[in-house]
């Protein structure tokens, strides 16, 4: 799924978006077509891929589908839709749309049809559960299987050929005629799986490149997105592990859910989610996140964590929203126009991050692992095809040195503040992180990469510049001799090790003289620089070969 793993999506709630009455009222309206305003806010944000929630007809919120061959009368009509979605094209935006199979409104035709003619009907058996011994409680003189107990959301009979054919002929349709480049299946996680089958093969038949994506909120993952049925899903682990691991000033918590998911051995490593840090069923990032400068962090672990990430509409600027009893959830789903987009530090971050994100394969192909983690610090590789690049992040209120190993090279730049270049010395890097901050570090053997989308290069800094501090050499990794500590005392290196739980690289070593005490020390902070006195120097300095004393 190659267009996948290049694009950044933008999630718009199409009804809430435009403002439409929360009640159809029949009255044929275009507010969708503004749409057509935001695409060149869209560009800026490097997005090239829109996901629309509902926009077929339905009564109230969307997903009380009446009619799946036409568009909401409150939005536009196919027509309109069919112009906003070639436009849209036109500037190498794909679309995205909702497929909401799983069950439909209470005035879908079919569901009208048994309450006009009862067992009479040729559709009681479109609907899952439905029978004549007992009433619903709407007041029906039949019961029926309502999604998770919500009457008014009629649970489908997705086993049913005519349903199937009824819903295979509406995909059939969205593609021919709004030429659409996958789907977001809602509530996968309780969908038939031979139904999710047979449409991937029916979608993949006419396209092969189509995408599909379900919405899967708790459990295994592969269970539905595999080669046989679902292409991605949403990543809600990742989602809470992003805006709680900030509100709680503890990156293990994000790390722990990446490691299981993606790394060597990782669980999800073969899955390319769908990631976010907000959307219509949930509280907005701004809200969530109880200190607004680790808003910008948040995006960024999105943006550059294994898999696909999405912006869901206003929440680029910061928009605040939250679910209460008597809104629900529309307060999550304001309405918004172009003029109310703010170009604020937040927005100009996201921006970044596309820029970035689309320049570097590493980033959208490359493998994952975690390299350096503390409770307010993370740094984690992604590595592809010899290209090695570090997602440094800090979230504490203070500037960090933050020192780690890295996979050789000369230098690190940093190309997403465009400016900053650090020596790499004996594979090893300190890097200051600012407060609230992240550090996108292209490792290179001394040349400077291209900066994103300007065709211009970082400039290398002269030996001695300040941002290329000569320091005093680290010792090679796993170098056998004695060492001193910068405190004072000596040590004789044993061996290297690896913890059987995190498989983190482990120094073992013996103090020379005193008790002749056995240490085991992480490698990334062995051979680690720390300041003392104004000046930087080796945790453990090589002093030579001699035996112990």
């Amino acid at each position: 799924m190659y267009w996948v793993n290049e694009s950044v999506f933008y999630h718009i709630y199409p009804l809430g978006f435009c403002g439409a009455p929360r009640i159809n009222d029949g009255v044929q309206e275009y507010r969708l077509n503004k749409v057509l305003d935001f695409i060149p806010h869209l560009k800026e944000m490097h997005v090239n891929a829109v996901y629309f929630g509902p926009v077929f007809m339905s009564t109230t919120h969307g997903y009380d589908t009446n009619d799946y061959f036409r568009i909401d009368n409150r939005l536009g009509d196919n027509d309109s839709f069919a112009a906003i979605c070639d436009a849209l094209h036109e500037n190498g935006i794909r679309v995205v749309l909702d497929g909401v199979f799983n069950h439909v409104g209470r005035g879908f035709w079919a569901f009208r049809d048994i309450q006009e003619h009862r067992q009479n009907s040729p559709y009681c058996s479109w609907f899952q559960n439905l029978n004549f011994g007992g009433s619903s409680p709407w007041g029906d003189p039949f019961w029926y299987e309502g999604w998770e107990g919500n009457y008014d959301l009629v649970k489908l009979n997705l086993r049913h050929p005519d349903v199937k054919r009824h819903l295979f002929d509406a995909v059939a349709m969205w593609m021919d005629r709004f030429h659409i480049d996958g789907l977001r299946l809602d509530v996968a996680y309780c969908m038939d799986q031979d139904f999710l089958r047979e449409l991937k093969h029916f979608c993949k038949s006419r396209d092969p490149q189509f995408w599909l994506m379900g919405e899967i909120i708790h459990g295994d993952y592969a269970r539905l997105a595999n080669p046989d049925l679902l292409d991605s899903c949403t990543n809600y682990e990742c989602y809470k592990g992003i805006y709680s691991s900030h509100n709680d000033h503890n990156y293990f918590e994000i790390a722990h859910s990446l490691r299981r998911q993606f790394a060597g051995g990782g669980l999800y490593q073969h899955i390319y989610t769908y990631n976010f840090v907000d959307n219509h069923d949930v509280n907005r990032i701004a809200s969530t996140v109880r200190e607004k400068a680790n808003i910008p962090n948040c995006y960024s672990v999105a943006y550059f964590m294994p898999g696909v990430p999405s912006v869901y509409y206003g929440s680029e600027w910061g928009l605040e929203g939250c679910k209460s009893r008597t809104e629900h959830d529309y307060p999550l789903r304001p309405c918004v126009n172009v003029e109310d987009c703010v170009n604020n530090e937040l927005y100009r971050h996201i921006c970044r991050l596309g820029a970035v994100r689309r320049t570097y394969d590493a980033l959208k192909y490359g493998s994952f692992d975690t390299v350096e983690i503390r409770n307010e610090q993370l740094v984690f590789v992604r590595r592809f095809e010899g290209q090695s690049i570090y997602i440094a992040l800090n979230l504490s209120d203070n500037e960090f040195q933050m020192g780690f190993r890295t996979d050789g090279g000369a230098k690190l730049f940093d190309v997403f503040d465009g400016t900053s270049v650090f020596d790499v010395q004996n594979s090893y890097a300190a890097v200051p992180l600012p407060a609230h901050s992240t550090r996108v570090l292209v490792l290179t053997g001394g040349e400077a990469p291209k900066y994103p989308d300007a065709g211009r290069e970082i400039a290398v800094p002269e030996e001695g510049s300040a941002q290329a501090p000569a320091l005093p050499p680290l010792p090679e990794v796993g170098k056998p001799g004695r060492y001193r500590h910068f405190k004072g005392g000596e040590y004789e290196l044993i061996c290297l090790a690896k913890d059987t739980e995190t498989s983190e690289e482990l120094v073992i070593y013996r103090e020379v003289g005193g008790e002749g005490r056995i240490w085991a020390r992480p490698s990334a902070i062995f051979y680690q620089y720390v300041e003392r006195d104004g000046r930087t120097m080796p945790r453990f300095e090589w002093i030579g070969d001699g035996g112990m004393a």
